[in-house]
């Protein structure tokens, strides 16, 4: 695996620091979502972006990605509010009312795709790409487009910090705080949306979902406090993007969305396994240690439900 590709190649480069930004912004909400228990959102919110690429590509005329990017931005924070309406106002639970965004947005979003592939103008050539992601085709001005763009949503984080904190483990407690719960919920599921819309390039509509909730399952095997949670996640995501753009430069024609997929998807197995008390590896080594502990004692005559014993269990 050449390292060196990252800095002399300029394809590479720029889908490396595509990645990164990507894997950072991503991360970042992931752990959000999953503490939010809205894992499903990121894959809504995906699909619910494709046809405002398409309408935003039918009103310019453009491929540039700072339109679509605003496109897609636009069509993901109406699938959010009609999302939340749907809730707040039936009896349709929130999965529910999920699928039925995520149905209904890239259904219409297909239909619209299929019909401008269909006219004889060249210009909508590439826009099916954003289905499965073209990170080989990122330029130095997309880098700069999704930076800024990212750079947005994190200070916005930032500056939301505590009250984002507060309405992702008790909620009802900011509402009798004062908090305006419904509105800060919609602004983090807004962000959400906007890391959504960075990572539509390089990974697609399709598997940009995993990137909203891989780093932060991976990250909370690690942590029990957010600050230390956020920055795993962000950190993961980063990782998989710079790995998965190095691992893909390897082989031709190996494509960038689906192996950097593949790189957090191993990181949460990694975390699964092995993270200190909570992964798997440890509950049995945890348990295995305890087994000796119990059969030792029982081996020095103690009885087994005597205080000795009882820890060892």
């Amino acid at each position: 695996m050449d390292w060196t590709l990252l800095i002399t190649d300029y394809t590479i480069r720029n889908v490396a620091l595509g990645a990164i930004v990507l894997g950072i912004v991503s991360g970042t909400l992931s752990a959000f979502a999953v503490l939010r228990k809205q894992s499903l959102l990121g894959d809504a919110m995906s699909h619910a972006a494709l046809p405002g690429v398409v309408l935003a590509f039918l009103l310019t005329g453009l491929r540039a990605p700072l339109p679509l990017m605003i496109g897609a931005l636009i069509a993901g924070w109406i699938g959010t509010l009609v999302m939340n309406l749907i809730r707040t106002q039936t009896r349709i639970k929130e999965d529910s009312a999920q699928g039925v965004i995520l149905a209904v947005f890239f259904g219409f979003g297909m239909a619209l795709l299929s019909w401008v592939i269909r006219q004889p103008s060249s210009q909508h050539s590439g826009l099916d790409k954003f289905l499965f992601g073209a990170a080989a085709a990122t330029v130095a001005s997309d880098v700069q487009a999704m930076a800024l763009v990212g750079a947005v949503a994190l200070v916005l984080v930032g500056v939301f910090w505590k009250e984002f904190k507060l309405i992702s483990f008790d909620p009802s407690y900011a509402a009798t705080m004062g908090f305006p719960v419904r509105w800060l919920d919609i602004l983090i599921t807004t962000l959400i949306v906007v890391a959504v819309v960075i990572g539509l390039q390089t990974v697609g509509v399709v598997l940009m979902s995993a990137m909203i909730v891989a780093p932060g399952v991976a990250a909370r095997q690690w942590t029990n406090r957010l600050g230390i949670m956020v920055s795993l996640s962000a950190a993961f995501g980063a990782a998989a993007g710079v790995i998965g753009a190095v691992i893909s430069s390897i082989e031709n024609g190996l494509p960038t969305g689906p192996v950097i997929v593949l790189v957090i998807s191993a990181i949460v197995m990694i975390s699964l396994l092995f993270a200190p008390e909570r992964g798997l590896v440890w509950e049995w080594a945890q348990r295995r240690q305890n087994r000796r502990r119990l059969r030792a004692a029982i081996a020095a005559g103690k009885q087994p439900n005597s205080p000795e014993t009882e820890f060892a269990r």
